[in-house]
């Protein structure tokens, strides 16, 4: 079973975001921020998926990204932002600080399981 870090500052977005996963058959780990989420994937064995907000507090989305590729034991892990932030600019800065998705809220829950799929490379 896969295991997938999801990622926000919203207690609600996360739980909705984590029902959908665990609905599909996903073991899902939850963190409200970016500090959180470093510490919950140095701690855990085996997280297979990061999906994460940019917009939070302690540390952001996109410097945790950038952590995170710049680690070598966690550089090939997929990472899908899921934000309200749809500026190009924004999806941009998240492909560039290494993002493999861009999502912009709210979530369908068909094309959230679609990526995570093709992220994790499943058919």
């Amino acid at each position: 079973m896969y295991k997938i870090l999801v990622i926000d500052d919203s207690k609600m977005t996360r739980s909705y975001h984590a029902s959908i996963l665990k609905a599909a058959g996903y073991e899902v780990l939850e963190a409200e921020d970016g500090a959180k989420a470093l510490d919950i994937l140095y701690r855990e064995e085996n997280i297979d998926l990061i999906l994460t907000d940019l917009n939070m507090p302690n540390l952001d989305g996109y410097t945790m990204i950038k952590k995170i590729r710049e680690d070598e034991n966690y550089k090939d892990i997929p990472i899908i932002i899921v934000t309200t932030l749809d500026k190009a600019t924004n999806k941009m800065k998240g492909f560039e600080v290494g993002a493999n998705f861009y999502i912009v809220k709210p979530s369908d829950p068909e094309s959230l399981i679609e990526s995570v799929k093709i992220a994790l490379g499943e058919d």
